[in-house]
């Protein structure tokens, strides 16, 4: 099977001692594409910087809701500027997340989310947007950009608002929390989600799917994802690879 993870922070400090022996295995392993969205001016340019070193990984820039503090027109200008490199092909880690307290004030998260939403408009390029506990405010941004494209991270909404961003014609993520004995939405979108519209993702470092849940992850653990949706879906775990592989492509504009 080869795999396209189209979510995985490769940036992250968690990957300081070996990231290069861990990017180099990824195609050995089967993981052919990947895509590192960044978190903030810093981490986008390490991103697109691995970019350009590994020809299997393409990079996203963007200001995360939890690292978009202090943001202004310096910050938004350096994200437009990595968006013209030749591997970045999304503006991201972009949206809301009003889990932390200790985040950005909600208006202030909405305004950056806001202004990266029009800067992707403007160069058309995909969004990959991050909603944690925000799932009425981000849907409600996305209503006034009709003319947004991308995928909804890790989506962790209701079928309902699934099925008004798959009419809208975006894409959703699917992580390691879908092999979770308490993933009980997952299912229920997975349902609603035409196979043409789904992403596998593992956020690496985070959200290592089970068995290896507790443990740093990282891009070849996809295929117990993989394994999840496709018995969800009633595909075997070849077609399932396939078509998110294919999907990623086209979301990319990798095709």
């Amino acid at each position: 099977m080869e795999f396209f993870d189209t979510h995985a922070h490769y940036d992250s400090s968690a990957f300081r001692e070996d990231r290069d022996a861990v990017l180099s295995a990824l195609p050995e392993a089967g993981v052919v594409l990947v895509v590192d969205p960044g978190c903030d001016v810093a981490s986008s340019q390490v991103a697109a910087d691995l970019a350009e070193r590994y020809g299997h990984v393409y990079a996203a820039a963007g200001l995360h809701p939890e690292d978009c503090a202090g943001a202004g027109e310096a910050e938004l200008a350096a994200i437009r500027a990595l968006c013209g490199r030749e591997k970045v092909v999304a503006v991201g880690e972009v949206g809301l997340d009003y889990y932390w307290k200790e985040n950005p004030p909600r208006e202030f998260q909405q305004e950056i989310f806001r202004r990266q939403i029009e800067l992707a408009i403007e160069l058309d390029l995909p969004l990959i947007v991050h909603d944690r506990e925000a799932h009425g405010d981000c849907l409600a941004i996305v209503r006034e950009y009709p003319e947004a494209r991308g995928v909804f991270h890790c989506f962790s909404g209701s079928p309902e608002m699934a099925e008004e961003l798959l009419r809208r014609g975006w894409y959703l993520g699917f992580d390691g929390p879908i092999t979770y004995k308490n993933a009980r939405r997952a299912p229920e979108v997975a349902a609603v989600t035409p196979l043409e519209r789904m992403v596998v993702e593992t956020d690496s470092p985070y959200l290592s799917p089970v068995p290896n849940r507790g443990r740093r992850n990282d891009s070849r653990n996809l295929r117990y994802i993989v394994e999840t949706l496709a018995a969800w879906k009633g595909v075997s775990p070849e077609e399932l690879a396939r078509v998110t592989l294919e999907n990623g492509k086209r979301l990319f504009g990798l095709a």
